[in-house]
């Protein structure tokens, strides 16, 4: 896809499963199994999808998925079924590698967005090594942005979302120098602003790129799927789903208004989709 003089890329990471009364929060299983239907343990299909853009001076990389750190315990436990690795993903999606990406940008630090910041590699080879678990940057040439709120937050997160904040996507980052801390509004690259909104967390940012004449946003974990845009439809994870509410009864009449396309980071089936209203309920439209 072509925005302007920007080249845009869906990089899909890999399908992984949560719980699906967690992903629906109060909305019964009796309804929310019609849309997204639970294997035997509850969870259902999700995946991560990861967005790339070539602008005349940099290629970006907007999260970079789970990763592929986990052991064979936690891939059980999150249903992780990768079929190759997100680096062979990208280069088939782009013919970029790795050392290629020049930046990286997180909207928030939650393993299943930032996993892949890191690998555990030999340094020299950057081939994975079995007897070495040393996280290092996985995209060695590139600048990786976080706001600031965000990372100190990482840093000492609540009890209640502590597991999704692992130091290991971050901290080799620091190590190497690679990391830049962001306000909580700002822009990246000419077009393309990342803004903090309270809802999913305190300190989680969306994003939006303004390009050509278009506008593509990513709503990250706000609507993480087309079947969050119901309003009551809001995650059990969410920190803040009165916020959360709030927002999605702002910004999805102005979508379908501005006729935005849409970024839907866990949706299995429809990544990227515009907006209409119909019978009085915003649906997602693939033209």
């Amino acid at each position: 896809m072509i925005l302007g003089d920007y080249r845009i890329e869906i990089i899909p990471d890999s399908e992984f499963r949560l719980d699906g009364g967690a992903m629906f929060g109060v909305v019964p299983r009796v309804v929310w199994e019609r849309v997204s239907p639970p294997d035997e343990f509850n969870r259902i299909r999700l995946q991560m999808n990861c967005v790339f853009i070539e602008t005349p001076t940099e290629k970006i990389l907007l999260e970079t998925g789970i990763g592929e750190k986990w052991t064979e315990k936690q891939l059980n436990m999150y249903g992780i079924f990768r079929t190759k690795p997100f680096t062979e993903t990208l280069f088939e999606k782009t013919n970029c590698r790795p050392e290629d990406i020049t930046l990286v940008i997180n909207t928030h630090l939650h393993f299943d967005h930032a996993g892949g910041n890191t690998l555990i590699a030999d340094l020299e080879s950057r081939r994975p090594k079995i007897d070495d678990r040393r996280p290092v940057a996985q995209f060695p040439k590139a600048r990786y942005f976080v706001s600031k709120s965000e990372f100190e937050y990482a840093g000492n997160p609540s009890e209640r979302d502590r597991a999704s904040y692992l130091s290991e996507n971050w901290q080799p980052l620091i190590d190497a120098e690679q990391l830049e801390l962001k306000a909580d509004f700002y822009e990246a690259v000419e077009g393309l602003t990342l803004q903090t909104i309270r809802g999913h967390s305190e300190t989680m940012q969306t994003w939006k790129l303004e390009r050509g004449g278009e506008i593509l946003y990513g709503f990250a974990d706000l609507i993480p799927t087309t079947a969050h845009l119901a309003l009551p439809w809001i995650m059990g994870y969410d920190l803040f789903p009165t916020e959360t509410l709030k927002f999605k009864k702002e910004i999805l009449p102005q979508a379908v208004e501005e006729n935005w396309m849409c970024l839907f980071y866990h949706d299995f089936h429809t990544q990227l989709c515009r907006l209409r209203e119909i019978d009085g309920k915003i649906k997602p439209f693939t033209d």
